[in-house]
């Protein structure tokens, strides 16, 4: 069976969302976003801040395991870390040497580290030591800085490094999240390796999972901002993908979890930051649904919480009316 795994989304796929995604469809896994490792050993509530999952066996409330991924060029100071990690008993580790965000990049962390296989190897193997074996070490690499030209010289430091599966986001890290995927190099990759290879990036629908699948040569496949525009993607592929999406049936399943998304970021940030994150995933459900569009026009608009509470309710988000 082809595993579906939901990807880490720095600034997106938070718990709150998790929680969300994974209820409506089965994931094999999920990923959180970054732990940011940078020259200290922290404590175990930074690990249980991005993944809270690690206080209920480290998976969401519908039993997806979810991996907690670390960020950091230091091999000794991600192993001390990795361990301190693998004591709260995650669903697994995994090494991000895929984000492309700037801030992140300036500071030596993921995809900025690609020209250095070397130390990719340096790292795999200090937290693979630091690791038990019983617990999944995994890590997901983009193609490269500017070019693929070290691409697989680091796919084979990291496999060489231990880690027992590898997701390929097929694109470098000056592409960003443009388009397109290159997802033959998945493939090239998986050529020279001997650990499963996931493919990762552009899948919005059926039909993209099914190329990327093609092209790629892989089995598995990571769902990113597909899957945060399309919370039932997964559902469909698993249920054979033929059957055109029932947009209406789906929006009308979705309501109550909207309103559920709502109530946890409201118990989660500050006020103030609250509307941004309902918009922020709106803006993406437009992609695919009507009534999202709809949605997203009524709260746009809206900065503060009552505000949008009182759209949401008028717009027949369940449960949302008692609680105004």
């Amino acid at each position: 069976m082809p595993r579906l795994l939901l990807a880490p989304m720095e600034g997106l796929a938070d718990d709150v969302l998790r929680e969300v995604l994974t209820r409506v469809a089965g994931y094999d896994h999920a990923v959180t976003e970054f732990v940011r490792v940078s020259g200290t050993l922290l404590p175990p509530r930074a690990f249980r801040r991005i993944s809270p999952e690690l206080l209920a066996g480290s998976a969401t409330s519908s039993g997806t395991p979810v991996r907690v991924q670390l960020l950091g060029s230091d091999p000794v100071c991600m192993a001390d870390n990795a361990a301190q990690l693998a004591a709260l008993g995650p669903a697994g580790v995994d090494l991000n040497f895929g984000c492309p965000a700037p801030t992140v990049n300036r500071h030596r962390g993921g995809a900025a580290l690609l020209d250095e296989p070397e130390l990719l190897y340096a790292i795999a193997c200090a937290v693979r030591a630091a690791v038990p074996a019983h617990i999944p070490f995994t890590a997901k690499m983009r193609l490269g800085v500017t070019d693929t030209a070290r691409a697989l010289d680091c796919a084979r430091a990291l496999a060489a490094g231990g880690v027992v599966g590898l997701v390929v986001h097929a694109r470098t890290k000056t592409d960003g999240y443009r388009p397109p995927a290159h997802w033959e190099w998945v493939g090239r990759i998986a050529d020279v390796v001997s650990v499963p290879v996931v493919a990762n990036g552009e899948v919005w629908n059926e039909d993209d999972w099914r190329r990327c699948r093609s092209v790629s040569g892989a089995t598995d496949v990571m769902l990113g901002r597909g899957a945060v525009a399309d919370p039932f993607l997964v559902r469909r592929i698993r249920q054979g993908g033929e059957a055109p999406a029932d947009r209406d049936a789906e929006w009308a399943e979705l309501l109550p979890l909207i309103g559920e998304f709502w109530q946890r970021v409201l118990a989660k940030v500050e006020a103030r930051h609250a509307p941004g994150r309902l918009k922020q995933w709106l803006n993406l459900l437009r992609r695919n649904f009507p009534q999202g569009e709809i949605l997203y026009t009524a709260v746009r608009a809206k900065s503060d919480v009552p505000s949008v509470s009182q759209v949401l309710a008028a717009h027949e988000i369940p449960f949302l009316k008692a609680a105004a």
